[in-house]
């Protein structure tokens, strides 16, 4: 004879827990005897709730390991805690230090920030935009002043505010914090000039805007003392420090009198030093080296390198800060931050 079959009873869920097992505001306020509205008070604003109450709210969230739902905390407040930071690389060390300061700033502000790489490309930008406009972003802090015009509407439309790093805007009436890269162009095409150096040349690759602007300073200087300004070497790849050492032979092969580089970054300066040691040019009396960016073994080169100081760690601070601020609704007086530079005279020159 067969055994009656026995239906075994079906696993219900936690109470209140519905169906991912997790604790909600509801198993909280039960537990602790009051309203979800007012555990939802004490998370948000703990001073308008008595403290008995905070008292055992924060005792049932610690028993039942209550987390609040960020999605629902965005729908409730309008405001994700969420930053969008974009940069052209996230191996380049000018951007590490820019993201560094970016981090310290944003998590004692208590925000998160999704970082994305654009790979210096404006589409690529854009692009990624429109992806984490899907998170619902506070804000983005975002890598140049040279975006398009749509997408300058998009977030303006969107009414997400961005504050621009690395360059400057031409007015208050836009955030951007950096310095001039044209003036630090020029203040190196000065200092080579006061040098004694009469046949100086622009070594740079990558091109992207800044790129471009310190070219258009150097230039400048040059010209206001009578020298030629067409004697450059120039790539549209990625920088290398091998690449330095490429664009020095190429000037040399056009220009054998050249005495003097001025390097985009200071990637390429090592790799210019490089090949004047591989050639037996002595730096500096045969032909000084100047750099950009003062990444940290510049000072350590033998002869050490000649470099603009540029504030990245800065940059990432004051930006995040000043979205920040345009977000709790304060007053900005100044939107354009100059941060400056400074012109390290070394060995190599």
């Amino acid at each position: 004879m067969s055994k009656p079959v026995v239906a075994k009873p079906a696993i219900k869920p936690a109470k209140g827990s519905r169906t991912t097992g997790r604790a909600t505001i509801i198993d909280v306020a039960q537990h602790a005897k009051v309203s979800a509205m007012t555990v939802s008070r004490a998370l948000k604003t703990p001073q308008l709730v008595q403290q008995e109450a905070r008292d055992r709210i924060a005792a049932a969230i610690k028993k039942l390991g209550y987390v609040p739902s960020q999605a629902a905390s965005t729908l409730a407040s309008a405001r994700s805690q969420v930053i969008g930071v974009l940069v052209p690389s996230l191996t380049n060390a000018v951007f590490i230090e820019t993201l560094s300061g970016i981090r310290d700033y944003l998590s004692q502000a208590g925000y998160q920030f999704l970082i994305g790489e654009t790979g210096y490309s404006k589409a690529k930008e854009a692009q990624l935009i429109s992806t984490y406009m899907a998170h619902a972003p506070d804000g983005f802090l975002l890598s140049s002043v040279g975006q398009h015009e749509i997408l300058r509407q998009q977030l303006a439309s969107s009414n997400i505010p961005a504050v621009r790093m690395f360059d400057l805007g031409k007015s208050n009436s836009e955030m951007t914090v950096g310095f001039s890269q044209t003036k630090a162009g020029y203040a190196v095409a000065r200092h080579l000039i006061e040098r004694g150096y009469r046949r100086p040349a622009f070594l740079a690759a990558q091109l992207d805007p800044r790129m471009m602007k310190r070219r258009e300073g150097f230039r400048k200087g040059l010209m206001e003392a009578g020298l030629d300004p067409d004697v450059e070497a120039l790539l549209s790849t990625p920088t290398t420090v091998d690449m330095g050492a490429r664009l020095l032979s190429r000037i040399l092969e056009l220009n054998p009198d050249c005495d003097a580089v001025f390097c985009c970054n200071d990637d390429l300066a090592l790799g210019a030093l490089f090949e004047c040691q591989r050639r037996g040019i002595k730096v500096p009396q045969q032909m000084a080296i100047a750099g950009f960016n003062d990444l940290s073994w510049a000072a350590c080169a033998t002869p050490s390198i000649t470099t603009i100081i540029t504030p990245r760690y800065d940059i990432g601070y004051k930006a995040a800060e000043l979205l920040i601020r345009q977000l709790k609704g304060e007053t900005i007086e100044k939107g354009r931050l100059d941060l400056g530079f400074q012109l390290a005279v070394r060995e190599s020159t």
